[in-house]
């Protein structure tokens, strides 16, 4: 799940790893998060939660490890894409020094043209190496909380895409979106079940059902 509304997203800021806290509306849609986890996961099944540790993320997982009764675990491997430089700057002065990906060619090691940035390979080594640990656990139910750029590398970790063929890939996760993975237990297959639903956020339905 990515986190949702948080305080660069207002203020027209580049978030990547600056540490913005959520904004008010975004701590009612942590807790609509956490709601629509709790009504999907066993009560008796072995949760685990870990979170990127970024002020807008660890208050996400906080509120979700309070409603599925476990505590989470923090793992900066989880954060966001860094901007370098641009981080916490307004959003126009990044775009003013933004060197775009090229259509074909090495993507991976594309750099962007701001000083301290993280390229795409330096995001998916880190992302790939959180997943591969965070399967090894012995749990039912995985939640995972971090940010959009991240979240699209750990769905391609889930189904084994390799590092190199991570150039292109990218997922529609919109801010406090849930993303569903599931492996079945017998053949052991991997499953992208949802992408991006941010339907919970609606809040609860009325008596007829309405949305």
């Amino acid at each position: 799940m990515t986190h949702p509304e948080a305080t660069h997203h207002v203020d027209g800021l580049v978030g990547g790893q600056f540490d913005s806290p959520l904004t008010a509306r975004g701590e009612r849609e942590a807790g609509l998060i956490a709601a629509a986890l709790r009504d999907v996961v066993p009560p008796d099944h072995r949760v685990a939660v870990a979170s990127s540790d970024l002020r807008r993320t660890r208050t996400t997982a906080a509120v979700v490890g309070a409603a599925l009764g476990v505590e989470p675990t923090l793992d900066p491997r989880l954060r966001e894409k860094s901007y370098g430089e641009a981080g916490g700057r307004p959003q126009s002065w990044l775009d003013a020094r933004f060197v775009p990906p090229p259509a074909v060619g090495d993507r991976l090691r594309h750099h962007e043209g701001v000083a301290g940035a993280e390229t795409r390979l330096d995001v998916a080594v880190r992302a790939y190496a959180a997943m591969t640990d965070l399967l090894g656990q012995d749990v039912d139910e995985l939640v995972v909380v971090t940010h959009g750029f991240t979240a699209g590398l750990l769905v391609a970790a889930w189904i084994g895409m390799p590092v190199e063929a991570a150039g292109h890939v990218a997922f529609p996760v919109p801010s406090g979106s849930i993303t569903t993975l599931r492996e079945d237990g017998y053949f052991h297959n991997r499953a992208v079940v949802t992408v991006g639903d941010v339907a919970h956020l609606r809040g609860p339905r009325t008596r007829r059902g309405e949305d």
